[in-house]
């Protein structure tokens, strides 16, 4: 919890990335010249030399863990969090994306935050996202749960769209925090204590919604998330159009997947089913435009995503997405996929020890926090 410091705190921030070399040197050079005790980057089985660039990096700070394949954000992320805690056991980490990183000053101001007990009792805090030529970046604008609170369900009843549940512009330029129900990974910071109340991200959800599950959790069992408006990260992303298909086309799985657990969890069980009786045909036109090959791919998808959330199989390999893409068998795939397969992990809980295995590659010891 945000409290006055008493001595300072351990910072340690926590990047996965994948085939972006030159974001992640970017990043890299951003969070090493900032005050942060440790930097852990889960290197997930990169292709284009970000393995070899990351044993010549020479800072004591920095530990990369080097996955055997690449099984996804989601399972980065949670192995990223798991190792940082059992060796550095920080008060706080700051997460993100390899094409993602803090406005230069923003851990000095974190701490300084910290040390005036500026967020008190938040046991996280979401940054202030924006595209590097200052945009707001919608994909990591933070929000509030739509079904959570009458007036906010009302706004999106009467036809106020994302607007309705998502923080205004105009909040981007407060100085005053306001509390959230979600957000994204990129900009995400998470103390000791949300995480001793949340747990750690599901691993299994490959990409799409690790994010707003996890930080969702966190906020329903009972943990306090501000936005701070005063902590600012870049986004140097791609934008997607609203309701477009993704490419490559297997992304649609896991987006829809995991998009059916989110509507789950912030509707509840008495309108999860109306809600999803309106999202269902929506999902499936989706593909309309699409030439007709990958209209049937899609809707294929989707069908299987549905199926698989409904009964709560979320061990699905990556391999056996693409196999049915391509209708090969999974063992033939291995050579065609652009990515391995994803590992199958079981649920992450607060006594979960088990995880996939990693290795360790610091470039020289890392740091070990006395607190």
């Amino acid at each position: 919890m945000s409290q006055p410091e008493t001595f300072p705190s351990v910072i340690a921030a926590v990047v996965v990335t994948f085939n972006r070399l030159a974001h992640l040197q970017e990043t890299l050079a951003r969070l090493l010249s900032e005050p942060l005790d440790q930097v852990v980057v889960v290197e997930n089985g990169s292709t284009d030399g970000t393995r070899a660039w990351l044993a010549g990096q020479a800072d004591p700070r920095l530990l990369v863990l080097e996955m055997p394949e690449n099984g996804g954000g989601a399972l980065g992320f949670e192995v990223g969090m798991r190792e940082a805690r059992q060796r550095l056991d920080p008060d706080w980490l700051v997460l993100m994306d390899d094409d993602a990183r803090p406005a230069a000053g923003t851990i000095a101001r974190f701490r300084q935050g910290l040390a005036a007990g500026r967020w008190p009792g938040a046991e996280a805090l979401a940054a202030a996202v924006r595209f590097p030529d200052g945009r707001i970046c919608e994909m990591n604008r933070p929000w509030v749960n739509p079904f959570g609170k009458l007036s906010v369900f009302l706004r999106v009843l009467a036809g106020g769209g994302r607007a309705a549940f998502h923080i205004p512009d105009s909040d981007y330029d407060s100085p005053a925090p306001r509390t959230l129900d979600g957000t994204s990974f990129v900009g995400f910071f998470v103390s000791r204590a949300g995480m001793d109340r949340a747990g750690y991200p599901d691993g299994r959800l490959f990409i799409y919604g690790d994010d707003v599950l996890y930080s969702l959790g966190l906020t329903q069992a009972g943990g306090r998330l501000l936005f701070a408006p005063d902590l600012k990260f870049e986004h140097d992303c791609q934008t997607q159009a609203a309701g477009a298909m993704l490419r490559p086309l297997w992304k649609n799985y896991y987006h829809h997947r995991n998009q059916w657990l989110v509507y789950r969890r912030v509707a509840g069980r008495l309108l999860f089913p109306p809600l999803m009786a309106l999202m269902l045909p929506k999902w499936l036109n989706k593909g309309r435009l699409l030439p007709p090959a990958e209209r049937r791919i899609c809707r294929k998808l989707i069908r299987l995503a549905v199926a698989d959330a409904f009964r709560g199989h979320l061990g699905r390999s990556h391999a056996d997405i693409l196999a049915r893409i391509h209708s090969t068998p999974p063992d033939r795939m291995a050579a065609a996929s652009p990515g391995p397969a994803a590992p199958v992990v079981p649920a992450p809980d607060h006594a979960r020890t088990d995880r996939p295995a990693v290795s360790a590659a610091p470039t020289t010891p890392p740091a070990t926090g006395e607190r």
